[in-house]
């Protein structure tokens, strides 16, 4: 018995391989017909950085002595009355033994690590990106359930409200939030931003559990309603399980959509990842230094979450 050949993968991955070089070189003659001066070393500071905490002198007096400890300085102050002296300890010195101060004078400061804007931007993003997510998919479980309902005032509020929000541009739909919403109600830009972002992808989620409800065969409802259930329990017990092991792939890339989706928000004034790197390089100049670190901030996160899901799908897989 002749065993069967596969053919050969290596003509492929070579292949790939010049692909990918030819991408590298592309990337690199762009960058050298740019007339830009490249400076990726101002960049981690974005990150994190050593600021400056200054150190003040809690009395009026005369600096009488400064003595090294390790790493810092122990600034020793001789009250102008009576009274023993104060020691403060700074890291560095910016007075002189022999100088007079005054009660809340600076005599040094200390260096602690902060967090940069693109960090805190980064947080900004993914937390608001969770909550209008987490959100968005109980308006889209309900909305779609009503979806598909046989009472037709509900199907019909849930239609309206998915092709209106289908039909209208995200950023439309922000400033429509904020603006008016928003201040009808006394939102904070913050609610508004979230709100937004939910009702958006609520919309989307409830066309996809909809669709993921309607493949589950109806044999199944029909023996769940027959061994007794109702049909809440039928729909709890019996068809959501399955139809969300189904609709899992989709609600993944749309959530990966939300995160992209929630640069949109810089608009309103929310500090988020792309607000973050506007101000950075309005105070820097580093645009396309500060441009391509954002974007490789998004491909992380959204890299992170697609293998969070994929692992979530095949474990749900495992389990059928």
């Amino acid at each position: 018995m002749s065993l069967k050949r596969h053919p050969a993968q290596w003509p492929w991955h070579g292949l790939l391989v010049l692909i990918l070089l030819g991408l590298a070189i592309g990337l690199w003659v762009a960058t050298k017909r740019v007339n830009y001066e490249w400076r990726w070393e101002r960049v981690p500071q974005y990150f994190a950085y050593r600021a400056e905490a200054p150190q003040d002198t809690p009395i009026s007096g005369q600096v009488s002595a400064i003595a090294p400890d390790g790493r810092s300085h122990r600034i020793v102050i001789t009250p102008e009355g009576s009274g023993p002296p104060v020691t403060v300890t700074v890291e560095q010195a910016q007075v002189a033994v022999g100088a007079t101060v005054a009660e809340n004078d600076t005599v040094g400061v200390n260096f602690e690590w902060r967090v940069g804007p693109l960090t805190q931007g980064l947080w900004v993003t993914i937390w608001i990106s969770f909550v209008s997510g987490f959100v968005g998919l109980v308006i889209g479980l309900i909305t779609g359930l009503c979806r598909i309902s046989k009472n037709p005032a509900l199907r019909g509020l849930a239609v309206l409200y998915i092709e209106l929000i289908r039909g209208t541009p995200l950023l439309v739909q922000i400033f429509i939030f904020y603006f008016f919403i928003g201040t009808v109600l006394n939102l904070d830009r913050t609610v508004a931003g979230i709100g937004a972002l939910a009702l958006f992808v609520g919309a989307y989620t409830a066309e996809i559990i909809r669709a993921g409800i309607q493949s589950i065969p109806k044999g199944q409802s029909e023996a769940a309603r027959s061994l007794g259930m109702s049909a809440a329990e039928t729909m709890i017990h019996i068809v959501l399980p399955q139809a969300f092991k189904r609709v899992l792939p989709p609600l993944a890339g749309q959530f990966i959509s939300l995160i992209k989706d929630s640069s949109l928000v810089s608009v309103i004034a929310i500090t988020d990842l792309t607000k973050s790197g506007r101000e950075i390089i309005t105070a820097s100049f580093a645009t396309f230094e500060i441009w391509f670190t954002v974007a490789i901030l998004y491909l992380l996160v959204t890299s992170v979450l697609s293998q969070l899901l994929f692992w979530l799908e095949r474990r749900f897989a495992r389990s059928d």
